[in-house]
């Protein structure tokens, strides 16, 4: 920029003057920019053509997603002999729907299971099916009945799946799964939300894509909302990235910072998450007023021996049946008074959400049920608060 002599006060208030480091920021900066500028233009030409590294616009890349996309592939990638790739998106349900829009096309089908997310079964019948993609719901624990289903239909290029599935902490297979899609040349798909790569790592099991909701666990404090889309296989990045591009479902760099931040206590926080969730999990199956507890870490769990197998510890979540009525779920969390009512999960406080009345509110009641989701289920996100105040919380509400 011209020295300030020279120029107007119009002009000086415009533009931005340069930063003079003597040393790296500690803490990685924010990038609040929407475009990148240039020395001339033939420096931008080397950028837009590919032929040099650079920055061109936020929806395209920024130093700050960037930076935060290449902790989560190498946090997703120990166990492999090479790093993975990543994608941030701007929530978890576009992670899901930019992977599914760049893995599968017109006459394709997918597999999925029936007790998956609301908002992700809505997404693969009301969106992802428009684009004439079959979308078939089965038991994905069904050994020969995957195999028959893949067996009799070549259309089949993606299998879906959760585990802990929302929200009845069921857990498939992942080896199992992924060893049968093989066989098929099928490419494989997770939501590793509930889990999070410090509990379990797909890409070890033979998974393709991980998906996450980043605004849950990852980054615990409930103050930002993104998605991340992981390929195995890094060199797929640069056609995710397209479609990223082009939908325009790019993460921005407040809410990629804010991630990077709750990143750094990853860690301690899940250990604590697990402890608490596990010490709750016992005291609710032992209680009279409650019919059923879905925790993979109670030896009494159905799931239990799976997420031994494939878990490091069993989680913050769990979700539970009064032996009551509707009403009497209602009741319990109204009278709750250290537990939060939100539709969220994964922060560091104690959250309650009722399935049936908001997560899983548009998906029909008989499929619910068939699901394991009853009108009396509770769903808990299991916080880091000193637990013996979270069980006199729960005694006392019940």
């Amino acid at each position: 920029m011209k020295s300030y002599k020279d120029l107007n006060i119009e002009t000086i208030c415009v533009k931005d003057q340069e930063i003079q480091q003597s040393g790296q920021s500690h803490v990685a900066p924010i990038h609040a920019t929407s475009s990148f500028s240039y020395q001339n233009i033939d420096d931008s030409i080397e950028v837009f053509t590919g032929k040099k590294s650079g920055y061109v616009y936020s929806r395209y890349g920024n130093p700050t997603i960037n930076l935060v996309e290449q902790k989560l592939a190498i946090m997703e990638s120990i166990g492999l002999e090479e790093v993975a790739g990543c994608i941030l998106t701007n929530s978890g349900l576009s992670a899901i729907s930019t992977m599914a829009m760049t893995t599968l096309s017109a006459g394709d089908a997918v597999i999925t299971q029936p007790d998956l997310y609301g908002g992700t079964t809505e997404l693969f019948k009301k969106v992802i099916a428009r684009n004439k993609v079959e979308v078939i719901e089965i038991n994905l624990g069904d050994e020969e009945g995957l195999n028959k289903q893949l067996e009799s239909n070549p259309n089949v290029k993606l299998i879906y799946f959760e585990t802990p599935s929302n929200p009845t902490l069921t857990c498939l297979d992942i080896r199992q799964i992924t060893s049968i899609a093989k066989k098929h040349q099928v490419k494989t798909a997770i939501d590793n939300t509930f889990a999070s790569c410090y509990l379990q790592q797909p890409f070890t099991l033979g998974v393709d894509f991980i998906v996450y909701s980043t605004t849950k666990f990852l980054n615990g404090h409930g103050n930002s909302i993104a998605g991340a889309i992981l390929m195995k296989d890094a060199s797929y990045r640069s056609k995710v990235w397209d479609t990223m591009k082009l939908v325009g479902s790019n993460c921005n760099a407040w809410d990629a910072w804010l991630l990077h931040n709750g990143l750094k206590t990853l860690a301690v926080r899940m250990d604590k998450h697990c402890s608490n969730a596990l010490t709750i999990a016992q005291h609710l199956e032992n209680h009279p007023r409650v019919k059923k507890v879905n925790y993979p870490g109670l030896k009494s769990n159905a799931s239990h021996e799976i997420a031994q197998k494939q878990m490091k510890q069993f989680g913050g979540m769990l979700s539970f049946e009064i032996d009551g009525t509707l009403e009497d779920g209602k009741a319990f969390m109204d009278n709750t008074k250290i537990c939060t009512i939100a539709a969220t999960l994964g922060n560091v406080d104690t959250l309650l959400l009722h399935p049936a009345t908001s997560s899983h509110l548009n998906i029909p009641k008989e499929k619910r049920a068939v699901a394991g989701i009853s009108d009396g289920l509770i769903r808990m996100s299991v916080g880091i608060e000193n637990v013996g105040d979270l069980i006199a919380d729960i005694n006392q509400a019940l």
